[in-house]
Parts: structure tokens; sequence; C-alpha cells
């Protein structure tokens, strides 16, 4: 695929919200009864989530923008479920798992096997479970039930493990406090979980870094999944460098960190204008600034691409966790600048760069990774010369109009 620079403008319907979609799927499948998920994110990853909780008993039927869901009486049949890139089903399974006592194996594609799951199993192994792994990775084999009714669990490595222990803690019959110890990371994606149970019928009680959920059951509700902030910052972003560009379907009063795309756009100075379900960002002049992405990490790839087109030098911080997701972020974002001639350098937690010279065309790497690809392409909107990358779809994890509605901004592209 060829991308060539340009101005763009144009509005475009951010898509509904990944993590909120494979939450809802996991809630309205353990809850007792009809749920209906409206403007759900069907993708890859999500209907990963749809096939397991389906092989757990759940009645799961799509119906054009929506999910119907029959839930409640799940139980673990044994054997393995594939769930293949998808990390997020992959932890929040495991918790679910643990609950039942035939021994369930979750694995995946090669990129899933490279996941760390060790915090997770040592938690879940505490809590009377019996779990082994390949080296802390999946494949991982689970089974329970769970005995104990107070957890710890290292923070700094996925949010989601907390998340899998706390949507599990909800379908027992005794209290369980789930305690967190460290910093934790991407705190935002908890707070959207422990929403969502609430809404669901579960009781958790927070108390700083610690969370009680009640014994008991889930009931059933309608949810209608919000816009994903994850995925408008790539458009957002390339408005920022390259146009006019109005992403619609935004809820600014939802729980999602990535939210904050709108304020790091401000930060580097970019014209940031927002309205009720919407905002748009227009070309300007853009200076450096630096970025603790430590609760929104899915943001540093798109983030990266804006400090190369900000004139001084940014730093982007305190993300090591970024080493753990579908690729070594820090690692894919710093090769496909450096491969479009930006002066960046990796460190530790982020990353150093010096903006404010062009970018040129090049051949950038995907690593087979959704944002790597997007942040590539958008990166490619203001360039000398063109850009080329071999895509396999990737966008599609999280943003299956992606190039389409680049399309319809009026990016030119070629397809071999």
């Amino acid at each position: 695929m060829k991308i060539f620079p340009g101005e763009i403008s144009g509005c475009v319907t951010a898509p509904p919200s990944k993590s909120h979609s494979h939450r809802a799927i996991f809630l309205s499948s353990m809850a007792d009864g009809e749920s209906v998920i409206d403007e759900p994110l069907l993708s890859a990853d999500t209907l990963s989530s749809c096939d397991a909780m389906r092989a757990f008993g759940a009645d799961i039927e799509v119906r054009d923008s929506r999910l119907r869901v029959r839930g409640g009486g799940l139980m673990s049949k044994g054997g393995a479920i594939d769930v293949g890139n998808s990390g997020t089903t992959l932890r929040l399974l495991s918790g679910l798992a643990s609950l039942f006592p035939q021994t369930t194996v979750i694995d995946g594609d090669s990129s899933l096997r490279t996941r760390p799951m060790g915090p997770l199993i040592n938690a879940l192994t505490e809590m009377g479970a019996r779990c082994s792994s390949f080296q802390g990775k999946p494949p991982v084999s689970i089974s329970g039930p769970l005995v104990g009714r107070k957890v710890s669990i290292e923070g700094g490595v996925s949010s989601q493990f907390i998340s899998s222990l706390l949507l599990a803690s909800g379908l027992r019959e005794v209290d369980t406090t789930v305690e967190v110890l460290g910093r934790m990371s991407s705190r935002p994606y908890v707070d959207i979980t422990i929403s969502m149970m609430r809404r669901f019928g579960a009781t958790v009680h927070c108390d700083g870094s610690s969370f009680t959920i009640e014994g008991g059951e889930y009931v059933p509700h309608d949810y209608r999944v919000p816009g994903d902030f994850s995925s408008a910052a790539f458009p957002l972003v390339a408005g920022a460098i390259a146009g006019d560009v109005k992403v619609t379907g935004l809820d600014h009063n939802d729980l999602q960190g990535d939210r904050a795309i709108l304020d790091i756009l401000r930060s580097f100075n970019a014209d940031v204008e927002i309205g009720e379900g919407w905002a748009r960002v227009k070309k300007s002049k853009l200076e450096a600034a630096d970025v603790d992405l430590g609760d929104t990490p899915d943001l540093f790839p798109i983030v990266s691409v804006l400090a190369a087109n900000a004139e001084g030098t940014s730093r982007l911080f305190n993300a090591s966790h970024l080493r753990f997701k579908e690729s070594d972020r820090i690692a894919t974002s710093v090769a496909m600048l450096k491969s479009m001639g930006a002066h960046v350098t990796g460190t530790d937690d982020g990353c150093i760069v010096k903006g404010g010279r062009p970018l040129r065309g090049g051949i950038v790497e995907t690593h087979g990774d959704h944002r790597i690809m997007m942040a590539g392409f958008v990166a490619g909107l203001n360039v000398i010369g063109h850009t080329e990358m071999s895509s396999n779809g990737e966008h599609e994890v999280s943003y299956p109009l992606f190039l389409e509605q680049m399309g319809h901004l009026g990016v030119k592209m070629e397809f071999d």
C-alpha cells in the first residue's frame, strides 16, 4: 500500500470503543438473562470474546449493529479456546475460567504467545486455582474453583489483569478483595470495568488501590457502546498535521483515559474545538511538549507522530508497559519514525523526539500491530515523497473502517 501526502478535510464517526465492547460482551454473558449491546465494535478481537463466551455457554446473536446476548448459567466444558490475537480476551477469560473445576487451555496466535501472564497467573494461584503456562506466557491452563477471599497483584504490567480479577469476583458467592501493589498502569481501564460492573448489578467498593467486590451475580442490562477515543486519536492527529478533521460519536464525559488526546493536542499547540459529541482539529504550527502516557499507553504511537511534526524536542514517558503489547510499541514506534527520517531516540519508558524538520516518505513495517500501522499511515500524510507499507489489515482489530474513512477525508492511496 502507498500513502501520498496532501491536505485532508471532512468529518468521520469514531468507531465504537473496543474496551467497552469486550467488557459488555463478558458482563452480558455472565448476567442471568437477556441483554442487548447497541453499537458494539465488531472486529477480530471482540469477535474472539464472543466466541470465547459462547464456549462457556452464552447465546450471542449478531444483528446488524447490535448483539443480543442470553447469558447466565455459564459452565466450562474444558478443552482449548483459541482467542487469536486478542490480549483482552486472553486476560478477561482467564479470570472466568478460574471459577470452574474443568481445565481450560487458552491459546492464540504467535503474537499473543509473547504476552506476559505471570502476575495474573500468580494471583489466581494465590486464590486456589491451578494454573500453568509456558514461561509465564500463553498457552495458559487454568482450573478452579477459587477459594481465597483476598488477593494482591502487581499493578505495573497490565490493567487487564486487575479487570480480570474484578469481573470474575462478581460471580463468586463470597466477597473478594483485590489489592493492587505499586503504581497501577492504565487506571482508567480499571475504572471503566468497575463502572460497567455496577451497571450489570455488581457492588464494588473502592479504597484507593484496594477493591472489594460483594459476592452475588450479575443482572441483565442493555448497554450502548460509546465511541472510541483511542481510535479517534488517529484522524484527530491527521487533522493537526494535514488539514481539518471533525470526529463525531464521542462522549466527553466517558471514563476512557484516551479522551486525554484532546488535551495532548492542545499541549502541542494544535487548534482544537469541541462540542457535544464531537471534536475538530485543524492544522496549525505545532510546538513540542512533554507527555506522561502512564494512563494512556495506546496513544503512544500516534502521539510520537504528533511530536515528530512539532517544532522542538518532545519527551514521551512513563510508558514502559508498552513493551508488552501486540508489539514492543516503544521500539516499533521509534523504528517507524526513524524509517521516515525523524530524529528520535527510544528510552526505557518512552522516547525523545526532535521535531520540526520535514519527514520523508519511507517503508513502514507494521509488525502486525494495528496502532503502528495506523500511526505510520497518518505520519505519511505530511512527508516529502510517499510512504509504503505492507499491511495485512491490522487496522481491523480496532478500527475496521479506518482506510475507508481516510479515503473519505481525501487521502490518496494506492493498493498493490
